[in-house]
């Protein structure tokens, strides 16, 4: 009997009642290993309530306890971290050294969210004005939720959820339905972690749920990422709705390698960001830039042996794997589409790996990996979000001509510089339109205590997700302005106090 995954509310696992179930697929083997059930609205609606009344407690309880419940998560995420990565990979497919990292860097922030107690911190003017004190604070939201994506089942509702319960809200997490199980165990040790319960309530679904949380009046805020246009719908229908609300979406991210750049160093860093994970993640390298065609042709020249000598299998075929299949067949059937677009709108494809099988998983939902070069900014390739192991290489003639390729593209998310010259570097960070900046580092993801975002239509909003801009986000600043006069005088004012 194939395993039914219902939702987590008010401190357990309960089944679902709508009747309505989504395939949770092995994307190894491309068979259905568990149906997930798919919420109602009347569910949604009954578990904000819920988390309304246990968030009430929980924002009474001092930060500093609400500390020791995240400092309790570390311990209970280090002690798993094993068991989490491994039903990560079964359901996602990534390798298994790729889900522990998923896992550690959503622990990261976990980390960080240790230290509330600062963080939410007000400020406090003694004697602003004769015998008045001016002070602020910051207070929760209450009831906010989480959208979050497929391809990082664990750092993503992690980077949700850490910052928001460690500011005194309850949260409403909707991961992916395509792999829901990561979601709900990470709820179960935050229960173990001495969360209370019904402060985070984990609701399994689709459209349907996500429409419901937007239009409920009690969810005050709303944080997503995932695809582009779905991140411009939700954040619209959001905030037309009065909500607070930060959305990422797509990316189209460019590595420049200048002439000067180590090339077996620029190689590598390709390698592992435009093909690591499939190439299913908003960070990855999915399109060179050298500098000049002696450049270029270096480059290509170093790729493509390492490219075909990548290892493409199942996440049980250990360390020697370096990257596993796709998440779903229809996501496999759009890469290989993209691919053919690719071909016959003239880019040259260099690396082909439209033929890949894999022996005993040839029902699994692989891709070979495939080179392209030559291609211009006005294929499809280009353009568009490919997802997949799928590198572009798009030559440039002078090192202006490559950043423009950058700035003009309409996604932002991340962007590359492998050069040894530090003024090009220098130039490129401060000009670059470009939300995220690596400097001879290819997947510039900043660490938990600064802040992760895109700009352009890769992000919508304006607050970005982890470090100091989540504590800001996931709660509202209260000022007071406070008058303990020596003496009662009498008469009313009808004015606004000035500090004298």
């Amino acid at each position: 009997m194939t395993r039914e995954i219902g939702h987590y509310i008010n401190g357990k696992k309960v089944a679902g009642t709508s009747g309505r179930f989504a395939d949770v697929f092995n994307p190894a083997t491309g068979e259905v290993q568990a149906k997930v059930s798919l919420a109602t609205k009347d569910e949604l609606d009954a578990a904000v309530a819920a988390a309304a009344k246990a968030q009430v407690g929980w924002e009474a309880t001092n930060p500093q306890k609400r500390a020791r419940v995240m400092m309790k998560f570390v311990t209970l995420l280090n002690r798993d971290m094993d068991k989490l990565a491994e039903v990560l990979s079964s359901e996602h497919g990534k390798t298994f050294a790729d889900a522990k990292g998923d896992v550690q860097r959503g622990l990261e922030v976990i980390e960080y969210c240790i230290g509330a107690p600062q963080l939410l911190k007000g400020e406090f003017t003694d004697s602003a004005g004769s015998g008045i004190d001016v002070y602020s604070m910051r207070q929760a939201l209450g009831v906010v939720a989480g959208i979050t994506p497929f391809n990082f089942p664990a750092m993503i509702p992690l980077w949700k959820m850490g910052p928001a319960l460690a500011c005194g809200n309850a949260m409403i997490l909707k991961p992916s339905e395509r792999d829901p199980s990561v979601p709900m165990m990470l709820a179960e040790l935050l229960t173990e972690a001495g969360l209370p319960d019904g402060v985070l309530q984990v609701i399994n679904g689709d459209k349907d749920s996500v429409d419901a949380i937007l239009d409920n009046e009690t969810v005050q805020a709303v944080g997503f990422v995932g695809s582009t246009p779905i991140a411009h719908y939700i954040y619209s229908r959001a905030t037309a709705n009065g909500k607070r609300c930060q959305c990422f979406g797509g990316a189209k991210n460019h590595m420049i390698i200048m002439p000067d750049a180590d090339m077996d160093q620029a190689a590598d860093a390709l390698i592992g960001a435009g093909y690591g994970a499939a190439g299913e993640r908003c960070m990855a390298i999915s399109v060179a830039v050298p500098v000049g065609e002696e450049t270029a042709n270096k480059l290509i020249e170093k790729l493509v042996p390492r490219i075909e000598k990548l290892k493409v299998g199942p996440y049980t075929a250990g360390a020697d794997v370096d990257y596993g299949p796709v998440i779903t067949g229809a996501a496999k059937e759009n890469i290989l589409s993209m691919v053919e677009t690719g071909v016959e709108q003239g880019a040259e494809l260099v690396v082909d790996g439209r033929g890949f099988s894999l022996q005993g998983y040839e029902d699994g939902f692989f891709v070979g990996p495939h080179l392209f070069d030559k291609v211009t900014t006005d294929m499809d390739i280009y353009k568009k979000e490919i997802f997949g192991p799928v590198l572009s290489c798009v030559r440039a003639q002078t090192y202006e001509e490559a950043l423009g390729y950058a700035m003009d593209h309409e996604y932002g998310n991340g962007t590359a510089i492998f050069t040894r010259d530090g003024d090009a570097a220098r130039d490129f960070a401060k000009r670059i339109n470009i939300g995220m900046v690596g400097i001879n580092v290819p997947i510039p993801v900043p660490l938990a205590y600064h802040t992760f975002g895109g700009w352009k239509k890769s992000g919508f909003g304006d607050l970005n997700q982890h470090g100091p801009d989540a504590f800001k986000f996931y709660t509202r600043t209260k000022t007071v302005t406070a008058r303990w006069p020596s003496g009662i005088k009498e008469g009313g004012e009808f004015s606004i106090p000035v500090m004298e």
